[in-house]
């Protein structure tokens, strides 16, 4: 059985993952708030713990890896959409969960084992809530329920931080109930307008932070193996999941290992609507990207590290894929996958190193063992690969006319014909290649034929 190590930010160091029930290997991965589709930068965690519910799987057994991600479908996030749209919250919260559902199937996520709702976890949260209360660790203030943070010694021990960096260093909600700026909300009041359940301390409803205790805590113990999400999370969200939930039941020890994936840029610079680079997966698909030339390129990096989406990585990955699937169509996959991507994946999920395996696979022909391989990370899947398989154009014509262009501008120096004819090809999404070979088109990422049809 292979060994598998996992980057361990609560250790700081790659540990050796040691189930606590090999039987049962349990993973948790925060999931999204479903208001609006997803963006690009939300797609990394869900690419990357798939990758790992897929190792998992092939190294302890489908049947014995439980994988929980959940959907948070209570927030003020939601509440101010339905607001300002004049829809029902149910119906918002709905149809972004189909969104999501769809957008994560086109990159080739296999669904999580449990993806439960917060929503149908209220009375886990009050129960959990009441306990925390009653053993000192939190207490309630004007109708809202605090935890309180200098009860728990290693708060600030996952980020690294001391309680004063974390105060100057984040957004702390002011509020003349707190007795400490640091305590965080368990449970808030609810106005007639907004969603409530009664509870002990009056109709309202719960913080952030204690949907994941509770549903972690149903679904997979007060124990369990690995927690992961994006570095983002890590302070405040984790750093107050592991506090509520390690003083509410201190005889388990919550999650072992703690993974966060790293951002991503899109060419080079922070995704961000005012710079004009943020998109959603939704609109990537619709740019006639497929799922698995996202994944791919996703997969290139490893997830420790900074991603930078750009269109030429998306071309390449589409040039690699094509070919790989042309090597492997009509193959059934050999079993098991070859050893040296086992061997990657198993060292803290070395994709970049996996890919590099595929390559040489691919280079020596081993059309079996590269679908198999491959298929351990998600790629080459059945049913995925229609992109692959067309459009079928012939575009020798327009080779050979921009060709003629080229030859009749050698004589006359006046290149404006080719620059327009190679404009308009990119433009309907064709890699445009020129040497003393000849002239090249080959199809890239959303290739257009209608738009050839229109060139004069």
């Amino acid at each position: 059985m292979a060994e598998i190590r996992l980057w361990n930010t609560r250790t700081r160091q790659k540990d050796l993952l040691d189930p606590i029930d090999p039987l049962n290997v349990r993973m948790y991965v925060c999931g999204p708030t479903v208001y609006d589709r997803a963006h690009m930068g939300n797609a990394r965690p869900v690419i990357v713990f798939d990758t790992l519910f897929r190792l998992l799987r092939h190294v302890y057994g489908a049947d014995h890896v439980t994988y929980v991600r959940n959907f948070t479908d209570v927030d003020d996030k939601i509440n101010k959409r339905s607001q300002q749209s004049g829809r029902p919250i149910s119906e918002i919260t709905e149809e972004t969960i189909g969104w999501y559902h769809e957008d994560m199937d086109a990159l080739g996520v296999l669904r999580p084992s449990h993806e439960p709702r917060a929503t149908g976890y209220i009375g886990e949260m009050i129960a959990m809530i009441e306990g925390l209360i009653r053993d000192g660790f939190a207490y309630e203030a004007e109708g809202h329920v605090l935890f309180s943070v200098e009860t728990y010694a290693e708060y600030g021990k996952l980020s690294g931080r001391s309680v004063d960096d974390m105060i100057a260093g984040a957004r702390v909600e002011v509020a003349p109930y707190k007795r400490n700026a640091m305590d965080f909300v368990l449970w808030k009041p609810s106005s007639a307008d907004l969603p409530g359940w009664d509870s002990p301390w009056g109709r309202g409803r719960p913080g952030w932070h204690i949907e994941c205790s509770a549903m972690s805590l149903a679904l997979l113990g007060e124990s369990f193996d690995i927690h992961g999400g994006g570095n983002d999370l890590m302070f405040p969200h984790h750093e107050n999941e592991i506090a509520q939930s390690r003083c509410a039941h201190p005889e388990g020890e919550f999650a072992r290992i703690w993974m966060h994936n790293e951002m991503l840029q899109v060419e080079g610079k922070k995704m961000s609507k005012s710079l004009g680079n943020f998109f959603t997966v939704h609109d990537v698909l619709e740019q006639g990207i497929p799922g698995e030339v996202i994944r791919f390129v996703y997969l290139s990096t490893h997830y420790g590290k900074p991603m930078d989406w750009t269109a030429e990585k998306a071309r390449q990955a589409q040039e690699t894929l094509r070919k790989w699937r042309g090597l492997t169509a009509g193959i059934e996959p050999a079993a098991p996958p070859a050893p040296e991507v086992i061997e990657a994946l198993s060292d803290d999920l070395n994709t970049a190193g996996a890919i590099a395996a595929l390559h040489k696979l691919a280079g020596a022909g081993d059309a079996a063992g590269l679908k198999a391989s491959a298929g351990l990370m998600g790629l080459l899947q059945d049913g995925m690969g229609a992109w692959a398989e067309g459009p079928r154009v012939d575009l020798s014509a327009h080779e050979t006319r921009l060709a003629g262009a080229r030859a009749a501008a050698m004589e006359s120096k006046d290149f404006s014909e080719v620059d327009r004819l190679k404009a308009a090809y990119v433009a309907a999404g064709l890699e445009v290649r020129m040497s003393k070979g000849g002239v090249e088109l080959l199809p890239g990422a959303g290739f257009d034929a209608a738009a050839l049809e229109a060139l004069k």
